[in-house]
């Protein structure tokens, strides 16, 4: 289902208000309306509490939300629900024209934000003038922010814009490309500390955070800066927060395995049989929200929830190759009756 169209408060006037407030990353193939609500979950409820204080969505191509072909699949994929909130809609896109186009049909959905991807590294995003290639073209970087606001204005909403980007393309440009975006008065930024060329393959530059950080208070000081990269745990944040002074903490790889982690918990203090009720439970939700996806997906997280306990591997192995629902609830099941 969709968000009722009813006026909210701006978010990121809502989430200023605490510091640092952590936010779930935006992650192709993970971060879908099945994941998000066994995250929103686990973290929010029970003895626990807690919980990300604001998700992302993965990240949609305009290109296709502008397209009548294409926009059936991608709405299907922009579906949430109020537990979900308050929830920020990741796009990606070259081109300011279908941005346009696609941010006003995103803002006419109800998200209570709309993020512009200026940092994915993968070779197939960068060969279309998205993701990390806009990195490269400020001018045009600035033209896509302008066509999403005013998309957004065509749909006559007031939705916030905001932009997640990296430290550089090739080399690392931080001094050069964050005035840039700063210059836009974005209500948020989030900077991952590494550039396209790092992708994942080098500890994130937690320094250039903060100087992200000192830029903004220079250019913009009303924008929110969020760091990324690498933060394992809510402690973990909270530390990268007093030593660089940003405003929130973005989680990305560290959620897989652990829904638990917005409201504190370490993976090692939960229990197999937990990890293993909530695998089954996200595998339902995802046949449920996800019927036309590909149901290998799931199997990355099926690495990640099966780790750390006497027959994991065994389990693993078998769980590759689960092709429904079924095969993993009893697949499962026949593990847990030998336990």
């Amino acid at each position: 289902m969709f968000g009722l169209n009813i006026k909210k408060k701006n978010v990121w006037d809502t989430v200023r208000i605490q510091k640092p407030f952590f936010a779930l990353a935006p992650m192709a193939d993970a971060t879908d309306n099945a994941f998000r609500e066994i995250i929103a979950k686990k973290s929010r409820m029970g003895k626990w509490g807690g919980g990300p204080d604001i998700m992302w969505t993965e990240f949609v191509a305009c290109d296709g939300l502008a397209s009548e072909e294409g926009r059936g699949h991608l709405l299907r994929d922009l579906a949430y629900t109020e537990h979900q909130r308050p929830l920020i809609a990741q796009v990606f896109g070259g081109n300011p024209e279908t941005m346009y186009v696609g941010a006003k049909v995103v803002a006419e959905l109800g998200f209570d934000g709309i993020d512009i991807n200026m940092g994915c590294p993968q070779e197939k995003i960068i060969k279309q003038r998205a993701g990390a290639d806009l990195i490269r073209d400020p001018k045009r970087a600035k033209e896509i922010v302008e066509a999403v606001r005013e998309g957004v204005k065509a749909a006559g909403k007031d939705t916030p814009v905001s932009v997640k980007t990296r430290v550089g393309f090739s080399k690392d440009i931080l001094e050069e490309w964050i005035p840039e975006l700063l210059s836009l008065n974005l209500p948020a930024l989030t900077i991952h500390a590494r550039t396209q060329k790092d992708m994942s393959k080098v500890p994130a530059r937690w320094e250039r955070v903060a100087r992200t950080v000192e830029l903004r208070n220079i250019y913009a000081p009303n924008t929110l800066i969020i760091g990324n990269g690498d933060v394992i745990s809510i402690a973990d944040g909270k530390q990268k927060t007093k030593e660089t002074g940003v405003d929130g903490i973005m989680i990305g790889r560290a959620v897989f395995g652990n829904p638990w982690i917005f409201a504190g918990r370490d993976s090692k203090t939960i229990s197999q049989k937990e990890k293993i009720a909530a695998l089954i439970e996200h595998t339902k939700l995802y046949e449920e929200r996800h019927p036309d996806k590909n149901f290998a997906i799931m199997k990355k997280h099926y690495s990640a929830y099966v780790r750390g306990f006497s027959g994991a591997k065994e389990l693993r192995m078998e769980l590759m190759n689960a092709e429904t629902y079924d095969d993993v609830y009893r697949i499962t099941g026949e593990f847990l009756r030998k336990m």
